[in-house]
């Protein structure tokens, strides 16, 4: 055994325990703990990692392949065979999020009601189906249908996985392993650019064009990916036959002493009420609101703007793989950082502050197809901040929400606010403002500074309740730990042990 995995044995002092949770009047856990045998906590997670994160990763990475293809079909020639006018091609984007948002909240309602082995395979079964049927659309009608209802069947991932993982990891745990997730957005960017290019040359092939072989080959691939999907999601710790009953006992204090994974909390309306109440939990929707705009219109938008810098169809599919690539690998890297340091807040402000510069970069540059390397330049770094910035962004409810069916709920409410942004965005790359797009980058550059000023909230208020709790403990030490009784489980983070991560 290795130092650092003997550093990372649980003994009985439950050294495993979040260092961002007070245990000082939590000992409900300790007798529990002092039962187990020695259990390795580095391999226990490695082996958590091993199991659940492929298999979401892949689902959400077919996700948005599914929802940003159509960017790459769009050069094959969507638009032209369909008869569509670039506006009613914008249309059809905006319809997709006008589903996501809608139905955001009731798909997290049915996976707290149901199971992830059942919902989460299930979702992606029918966006597969309906991604396929995408390439068979004859008409405007039909483009429109498909979008929407692909933007119903994909709204529960997202926030759905994030709430899984929830139930999985402390709170310490989970920033990282929601941002590796999400990092398979912009790895599908990348992704999506080499199978267009190589599945735009089926031209003809079978009297289809190239574009509609992009929409029913990836829909088709989701489709078997999904029902192979129903026997590697697993459910939730307790339930699960590849941990021992140890690990599963284990399981069961490490979460119960750090968050409220381990409660069996029955879905209530209550419960959503308290999140719609909480100021923070609409906070952190607008901290994505003012991302999602950016990232939806980069993702949505990137192999246009590329080849209206004066590149070919096809070339432009090959260079939207390295700025998508780099910001795979950076996501992953800030997260690591972000980690190791404890901080959110500050990072975020930090890759978004590059993503800025980046759509300055862009217009500024006049003459994108005079100069196309200085905007290809904005738009590497466009993404660079971007990606990074998001997944910080979406993993904060995670960590920082207690009660179940609230943070269920915040997860929702962020990303249906979120996507409001994404709404507006599908409007503003109009086929007029080519090559230089001064519409949308101006838009996509002020909702970034607008996303500082959201961040600069949450720190200042994360900040302030944290400095309040601490101040109510030192004047009544004899409070009683989060899991102590009912009363305390239900505060949930209004408890004053729990801290918030800033």
């Amino acid at each position: 055994m290795s130092l650092d995995e003997k550093d990372h044995v649980v003994d009985q002092s439950g050294g495993g325990a979040d260092p961002n949770f007070n245990h000082s009047h939590s000992s409900s856990s300790e007798p529990e703990l002092e039962t187990l045998g020695a259990i390795n906590e580095t391999r226990l997670l490695r082996k958590l990692d091993i199991r659940l994160l492929p298999a979401v990763s892949v689902l959400y990475l077919l996700s948005f392949l599914d929802r940003s293809n159509v960017a790459n079909a769009r050069i094959e020639g969507l638009t032209t065979d369909l008869g569509m006018t670039g506006n009613q091609y914008l249309t059809g984007l905006t319809l997709y999020f006008i589903g996501y948002v809608l139905f955001e909240i009731p798909c997290n309602i049915v996976l707290k009601r149901t199971t992830p082995k059942f919902w989460l395979p299930t979702l992606t079964l029918v966006w597969g189906l309906v991604s396929t049927l995408m390439g068979i659309t004859q008409n405007l009608a039909g483009f429109f249908a498909v979008r929407f209802f692909l933007g119903v069947a994909e709204s529960g991932l997202f926030p759905g996985v994030v709430y899984y993982l929830s139930m999985w990891y402390k709170r310490d745990e989970r920033q990282y392993r929601i941002s590796l997730f999400f990092s398979c957005a912009s790895l599908a960017g990348a992704f999506g650019g080499i199978l267009a290019y190589g599945i735009a040359h089926m031209r003809n092939v079978g009297g289809y064009h190239g574009w509609r072989w992009i929409f029913i080959l990836e829909g088709l691939l989701t489709m078997i990916v999904a029902f192979v999907a129903y026997w590697f999601i697993s459910n939730y710790p307790e339930n699960v036959s590849w941990l021992s009953k140890n690990e599963r006992t284990h399981m069961q204090a490490r979460l119960k002493a750090d968050s409220d994974a381990t409660n069996h909390e029955k879905f209530t309306w209550g419960g959503v009420l308290v999140a719609a109440k909480d100021p923070k939990c609409w906070l952190y929707g607008l901290a994505f609101h003012t991302m999602s705009l950016p990232l939806y219109t980069l993702s949505l938008f990137l192999p246009s703007i590329i080849k209206d810098m004066g590149w070919t169809a096809a070339e432009s599919q090959l260079l939207t793989i390295p700025p998508y690539a780099s910001a795979t690998l950076f996501t992953i890297f800030w997260a690591i950082m972000s980690e190791r340091y404890k901080k959110r807040a500050v990072f975020i402000a930090i890759t978004t502050s590059i993503a800025i510069i980046g759509y300055i970069i862009l217009i500024t540059n006049e003459h994108p197809s005079k100069k196309p390397g200085v905007s290809y330049v904005g738009t590497f770094l466009a993404a660079l901040g971007i990606y990074p910035s998001v997944a910080l962004v979406l993993s904060w409810p995670a960590i920082n929400v207690s009660g179940q069916t609230k943070r269920a709920t915040a997860n929702a409410m962020q990303i249906s606010i979120g996507n409001l942004g994404a709404v507006l965005g599908t409007q503003l790359y109009r086929p007029t403002t080519a090559p230089r797009y001064l519409l949308g980058h101006s838009f996509a550059l002020g909702y970034l500074c607008c996303n500082l000023i959201v961040v600069g909230a949450l720190w200042f208020l994360l900040n302030r309740e944290n400095k309040a709790k601490k101040a109510h403990l030192e004047a009544h030490p004899e409070t009683r730990g989060f899991h102590d009784s009912d009363e305390d489980l239900a505060l949930g983070d209004r408890h004053p042990r729990w801290q918030f991560n800033i």
